[in-house]
């Protein structure tokens, strides 16, 4: 799966669109990646001189892979929004810099009512960079209001 669509089933936009490509894809897993380069607006200040993804970034492109198999589960997902409810056991093992591939795998545990649960890796190479089990929900969106699905 290619940005276009991607693009096509997620809301985010640049600079906060933060996986590139799905390079698998089944009933209970994806793979995506993120392409991190020099020119990603947070490099500026995180940090001068000694570029590092912040965390909370690539937990973010964790949650976004995670939503892409999320909402290709559902009917009609352009109505819809993956809300992130919790993340359990975050851990971050090794900075992630300007020039990485970042590659998310994402494996769902559990799907019931539109929550489901995560378990999510993410690596630069065969180097785990990061991990963490994520919760989720599935939101119907009409004209900005949200409603459960």
């Amino acid at each position: 799966m290619e940005i276009h669509e991607i693009m096509e089933i997620l809301p985010h936009r640049y600079p906060f669109l933060l996986v590139d490509r799905i390079v698998e894809l089944d009933d209970n897993r994806i793979v995506g990646i993120k392409n991190v380069t020099i020119n990603e607006p947070f490099f500026i200040g995180h940090f001068p001189g000694n570029p590092i993804m912040p965390g909370v970034l690539i937990v973010e492109s964790m949650a976004q892979t995670g939503g892409i198999l999320l909402l290709k589960k559902v009917d009609n997902p352009k109505g819809k929004l993956v809300y992130f409810l919790a993340i359990k056991e975050a851990k971050f093992r090794a900075p992630v810099r300007p020039g990485d591939t970042l590659r998310n795998e994402m494996i769902l545990k559990k799907f019931t009512r539109g929550v489901c649960v995560m378990e999510g890796k993410a690596y630069v190479g065969n180097r785990l960079v990061a991990e963490g089990e994520f919760m989720a929900k599935v939101v119907e969106v009409n004209d900005g209001q949200e409603k459960e699905d």
